[in-house]
């Protein structure tokens, strides 16, 4: 059993919750019970490190990891973790991306996302991507990295089970999906709404949705590579919606109106 926070493993684990050592090794961290069983299941992990009364609680997942758990003590268990109770196993895992062309290649709901930076958003995006139906999320090179340990909390396992690129420019991944035979459409406060007859009759299209910044939206530039400006209505007294929640209602609205057709 390893109990050091400073032994030589532990720190290479810990290391992970940097973009840098992320982007050299190729691995990501994930915590949890829930999310160790998708990775399971996903072929992805590498190594995993649970303390002992993780593994008395849960036999079945000691026993699918095999020889590539490892036990440890509280304290190192701590120093790889990314939360402030940490859940008894902390996982590295192998990252799964795809190009932009094998993300878009078949598919026939989107996500864009361009420079979103909140980790919380992105993830809970991949999530809600992965519920609607959507066949992958292209995150672009100005947003933040999808394997950050927040992210990756934020989407419960999505980030197993769905498509997604990293790293394209967003002019090119419009232009791929436009390619892909994709109509775009771009969430903004200046758009159509989305309950508009005009607008309801195109979202059982195959569609990307392109989605902007939480602060700043979509410039005027990016904004103009769509095909059309969609805004969701606010009914109440609110100003506005949160970016995972708009993203939210729009994948929706598109997976029942493909459901429906």
């Amino acid at each position: 059993m390893i109990e050091s926070p400073r032994h030589e493993r532990v720190r290479a684990a810990a290391r992970l919750q940097q973009r840098a050592a992320r982007s050299e090794t190729g691995l990501f961290l994930l915590e949890g019970p829930n999310a160790l069983r998708e990775a399971i299941a996903a072929d992805a992990v590498v190594e995993a490190f649970a303390t002992q009364p993780f593994v008395d609680r849960h036999p079945d997942l000691a026993a699918a990891l095999g020889d590539a758990l490892e036990l440890v003590g509280e304290r190192a268990l701590a120093a790889m973790s990314d939360t402030v109770r940490p859940q008894g196993v902390v996982a590295m895992c192998r990252q799964q991306p795809t190009s932009l062309d094998a993300a878009l290649e078949g598919a026939s709901l989107v996500v864009i996302l361009h420079e979103v930076q909140d980790p919380g958003n992105l993830g809970t995006i991949l999530r809600v991507a992965d519920a609607a139906g959507a066949d992958a999320v292209v995150v672009t090179r100005s947003s933040v990295d999808p394997y950050n340990p927040k992210v990756v909390r934020a989407t419960t396992g999505s980030i197993l089970h769905i498509r997604h690129s990293v790293g394209a420019s967003t002019e090119d991944a419009v232009l791929a999906a436009r390619q892909a035979g994709l109509q775009v459409l771009a969430a903004d406060v200046s758009g159509d709404e989305l309950t508009a007859p005009s607008v309801r009759e195109r979202l059982a299209r195959p569609t990307a949705w392109l989605f902007g910044n939480e602060a700043r939206g979509l410039d005027d530039a990016t904004l103009a590579l769509a095909d059309l400006p969609v805004r969701v209505p606010i009914y109440g007294r609110a100003e506005s919606l949160n970016l995972a929640t708009a993203a939210s209602v729009c994948l929706y609205q598109s997976a029942i109106a493909r459901a429906d057709a």
